[in-house]
């Protein structure tokens, strides 16, 4: 029931895409229902599983002797992410209609798209699911593969230039993963996800400083996809894909994929105890306070306003990581918050980016100058996703950022309390370049003619603005009322789910 139930919900966005290849549709209304009616029922089935709880592990198909099998789990940290995914994707399949409309330039071919959209949704569950480093490794090359094609979407010179780009980054990353993945086997007791590690006794004595190595590597492999210095420079290229895509692949299913891999591979492979206190923590631990700071210094300098929003994810993605090498349960907390949590603030931006490029046609800052009088639903959910991302009390940006700063500081490590430096000057510049487009959209100067704006500027439907109006419900909710969230993450990141 339980593998009947997991093999199902990452199989069928496969199945949907493959159909809407092979129905004839009369009107885009049916194909766009039957899209989300696949899509919607996926997510209700996940809600299911994932409501089950923890399971044991589920060996699929055993390849060569014990370590070595494909298999499925649902544990704490599955449930997170695949709980943020599920609940996501149906928004965002949304939105993508009205979106692709305006999208839609004779060289979109809308099947293909969705067909890889949806695909992408089921391999993001696999990668939530998989019981142990051999599957999820899989899962993780299986997204590159099915994301390529979104981001090549227009087939312009820049999308196929910026395709080739994610594509060699990621085939590098996944080489360096590779590598962890093969001394895991060598030695390790087992490939399977463990909180507190599998490396044998002997091997952590023995072999510690090539271990270390080793972690160093798969680390900054998996960190590709995380957008980590100094391999973040396919991110902003890849904001030329639509806009549906772009908010994905930097609000859940690439970048978080990428972090959520560095959990595993810190927590459940390798293990804290055996990398606390190490030459590998600091050094890592130095490497991401520095894209902490790079990427908001690279966003106030942007001017586009899609790759602004990139720097600000690479950025972001490196608070997840600095949670993570604080290497405690409170650090941990910290992580799974900021995970959860920037993925709705960071969607919700991009959407609003989105409805600006298919509204107004405005893809550069100066472009939106006082467009807040057209578009005041829009630009009033944009300011509401500036100051989550501020981290201005009463959102839920506070939340994860307060919990990050809170253990730095417990843990002792002046490191990390130095990495606090780096939250604080990385708060001020996201308040520079995200505020000033706010600014320019209220406030243009007396100088400015609104008579310049076209008549035909406005907000978007229905589709566009629901799922906006819930992630601006969500970050007010959970900025007031964490409690339950935080108690979950707590739970797991004891280990205890």
């Amino acid at each position: 029931m339980i593998l009947g139930l997991m093999l199902t919900v990452i199989l069928l966005p496969f199945a949907g895409g493959v159909l809407l290849q092979l129905i004839k549709f009369k009107e885009k209304r049916s194909k766009q229902c039957f899209i989300f009616a696949y899509v919607l029922i996926n997510t209700l089935l996940t809600y299911i599983l994932l409501a089950q709880g923890p399971t044991d592990i589920i060996r699929i198909i055993n390849f060569a002797g014990a370590k070595l099998n494909f298999s499925l789990k649902i544990d704490g940290m599955g449930i997170v992410f695949g709980g943020l995914v599920a609940t996501l994707w149906p928004l965002a399949t949304l939105y993508s209609f009205p979106y692709m409309e305006h999208e839609h330039n004779g060289r979109v071919h809308e099947n293909i798209f969705y067909l890889f959209y949806t695909a992408t949704y089921g391999v993001t569950l696999g990668i939530a699911m998989s019981g142990n480093m051999l599957t999820m490794y899989c899962f993780y090359e299986l997204l590159t593969l099915v994301t390529v094609p979104l981001v090549m979407n227009t087939l312009t010179r820049e999308a196929v230039l910026a395709s080739r780009k994610y594509f060699y980054y990621s085939l590098g990353g996944a080489a360096f993963a590779f590598i962890g993945l093969i001394f895991l086997i060598v030695y390790g007791d087992s490939l399977s996800f463990i909180f507190g590690g599998v490396l044998t006794p002997n091997a952590m004595q023995d072999k510690k400083n090539l271990l270390l190595f080793i972690y160093v590597l798969a680390f900054m492999g998996f960190g590709v996809k995380a957008a980590i210095c100094p391999f973040n420079a396919w991110l902003p290229q890849a904001g030329v894909a639509p806009t549906p895509v772009t908010a994905l692949l930097h609000a859940v299913a690439v970048v978080k994929s990428g972090a959520f891999a560095i959990m595993r591979l810190t927590y459940y492979s390798f293990g804290v105890d055996f990398l606390r206190g190490t030459w590998a923590q600091y050094l890592l631990m130095c490497v991401v306070i520095f894209t902490i700071v790079y990427g908001c210094s690279m966003a106030v300098k942007e001017t586009h306003i899609k790759r602004r929003l990139a720097f600000s994810t690479i950025s972001n993605l490196s608070y997840i990581l600095f949670g993570v090498l604080i290497m405690t349960p409170l650090g941990l907390v910290g992580a799974l918050c900021h995970m959860v949590f920037h993925g709705v603030m960071k969607i919700c931006s991009f959407f609003c980016a989105g409805a600006m490029i298919t509204q107004a046609h405005a893809n550069f800052v100066h472009e939106i100058d006082g467009m807040a009088r057209r578009m005041p639903k829009i630009f009033g959910i944009y300011t509401v996703s500036a100051f989550a991302l501020m981290g201005v009390p009463g959102l839920c940006g506070f939340v994860s950022k307060w919990h990050l700063a809170k253990a730095a500081f417990e843990s002792g490590s002046p490191l990390a309390v130095a990495g606090v430096g780096g939250l604080l000057i990385s708060a001020l510049l996201t308040a520079i370049y995200m505020l000033s487009i706010v600014i320019r959209a209220y406030f243009p100067g007396d100088q400015f003619d609104y008579g310049k704006l076209h008549d035909d500027i406005h907000d978007p439907d229905w589709r566009m603005l629901l799922p906006l109006f819930l992630f601006v419900g969500a970050m007010f909710v959970i900025g007031v009322h964490s409690a339950p969230l935080v108690d979950f993450f707590t739970s797991v990141a004891g280990g205890m789910l």
